[in-house]
């Protein structure tokens, strides 16, 4: 059935469809059956699901990435179709258009998206108060929401600590765990705030943030997946330095090898972050590595390529602790989140 559906969804524009789906169920959902139906038909609901990360109770570990829900809008709809924990984000300090579209493109051979997005969302203000809202007029929703934040495009990088730390304050009470986004390739010089020392900087005043809080909140960092070995060492070292919650491994790339898609079809699409099938091995041998180096230490969770629930098992036998899906989401549809929960239950 969704095979039918998404042929018809990939005749359009990718990010108007994105939208125009998300903003369909969210209207259908207001009908009482129809949130009931989804509820039945896409909700898993097993105790061996059930995982303790971070201090937070998740009631089965796959969540929907960053940059999906860029501004808390369909956290209701998400989860209704099942997924245990969603990432609003990126929000940056104040809104911003994000880069000239068009700027998100399929590559359906390779099972991969390309996005340049960058960072469009409405401002951590008025995400805040969309947040606010939800947590006190609709209890009912219950999923954990991670909060992935960014710095403003304008803000230079010796000051970005200080975006970072105006994101955390503000989305403080209403998000239950944090991810710093230095590692996003469609905001220029970003990936530069990867080094340790700028690394070092913006964690440890979150953490000192955090720790004034009477409710400290997780703190994990999302790293590229074309870091190479030397700069993923500092990360770890860093990261036990400092005792970091966590990290998310990974995001997207800018390499463009062995794909299927012509190499016409790429130049004319353009920069930005690969995602998908492409990913999959990369984010992988980093998990390996980094749980392998040390010991389990720090919490992972697997982001890249997942489609299936052997996907999410090679990532969790790998070290992820829970896994994230999103150009998955886009290519199998709605039933994705109970496929992967169905085959992590023994």
């Amino acid at each position: 059935m969704y095979n039918l559906l998404r042929a018809i969804l990939f005749c359009f524009d990718p990010e108007w469809v994105h939208y125009f789906s998300m903003n369909s169920l969210q209207l259908i959902s207001k009908l009482p059956f129809v949130k009931r139906l989804f509820t039945n038909c896409f909700v898993v609901e097993n105790a061996q699901l059930e995982k303790k990360v971070f201090g937070l109770n998740f009631k089965n570990p796959v969540g929907l990435g960053a940059g999906f829900d860029k501004n808390a809008r369909y956290l209701n709809e998400l989860e209704m179709l099942g997924f245990g924990f969603v990432e609003i984000g990126t929000v940056t300090p104040i809104a911003q258009a994000g880069n000239d579209k068009p700027r998100l493109f399929r590559l359906p051979k390779d099972k991969a998206l390309i996005n340049r997005m960058g960072f469009n969302n409405d401002g951590v203000d008025i995400i805040v108060e969309r947040l606010k809202k939800i947590r006190n007029q609709k209890p009912e929703i219950r999923i954990i929401i991670g909060g992935n934040i960014g710095k403003n495009k304008i803000t230079p990088n010796e000051d970005a600590w200080k975006d970072y730390e105006i994101c955390f304050l503000k989305l403080h009470d209403y998000v239950d765990y944090f991810v710093v986004n230095v590692s996003s390739p469609n905001t220029p010089g970003l990936r530069e705030l990867q080094e340790k020392d700028s690394l070092r900087k913006i964690l440890t005043n979150l953490q000192s943030a955090n720790s004034n809080k009477q409710n400290p909140k997780p703190i994990l960092l999302k790293i590229a997946p074309d870091l190479n070995e030397a700069q993923i060492d500092d990360v770890i070292s860093l990261a036990l330095e400092i005792k970091l919650d966590g990290l998310v491994v990974s995001n997207t790339t800018i390499v463009r090898d062995s794909l299927q898609t012509t190499a016409a079809e790429l130049e004319k699409i353009g920069a930005g972050g690969l995602s998908g099938k492409p990913v999959k091995e990369r984010s992988t041998s980093i998990i390996q590595y980094i749980n392998q180096k040390t010991n389990g230490q720090i919490p992972i969770i697997g982001s890249g390529g997942i489609f299936t629930g052997n996907d999410a098992k090679e990532k969790i036998v790998a070290g992820s602790v829970l896994v994230q899906v999103w150009t998955g989401f886009i290519y199998e549809g709605p039933a994705i989140v109970k496929r992967i929960c169905c085959s992590l239950i023994k």
